[in-house]
């Protein structure tokens, strides 16, 4: 459970981090969202409740889509928003993505609902990052 807590801890900075991006607690404080321009690019709900921590993000890239389906656990996000690219994938199972493979999969989510403009400054941020990797050799 530790672990589960140390990536959605890093989960939660990596989304903050993002231009423009704001927290919200919209269903009270057990239910952490981070979004931008009040659209939800994450929800990432909390650590102390009965369940293990989870997140819950929006990809529309059917490559990490179905990447993020593999994740042991993880399902279409309830309530319809699987059919729109929600995937909740829980944090606690073991097999569970790395911290490093769940921020690319919230970068990609922020891309897909932020303004372009958003975009821009996050790719004049990275500038030699590709595809959430640092650039090696170039």
């Amino acid at each position: 459970m530790k672990a589960a807590v140390r990536k959605w801890e890093a989960v939660r900075e990596f989304a903050l981090g993002l231009p423009e991006a704001v927290e919200e607690f919209p269903w009270g404080p057990e239910d952490c969202v981070v979004k931008i321009n009040k659209k939800i690019f994450v929800f990432l709900g909390n650590t102390d409740g009965p369940q293990p921590p989870g997140v819950s993000v929006k990809l529309k890239d059917e490559a990490l889509h179905g990447h993020a389906m593999t994740a042991p656990g993880a399902e279409p996000t309830g309530y319809g928003l699987g059919k729109a690219g929600w995937v909740s994938v829980p944090l606690g199972e073991k097999g569970a993505p790395s911290a490093e493979v769940l921020c690319e999969w919230v970068e990609e989510s922020y891309r897909t609902v932020a303004l372009k403009r958003h975009v821009k400054e996050l790719d004049a941020r990275i500038g030699g990052r590709i595809g959430g990797r640092v650039r090696v050799n170039d």
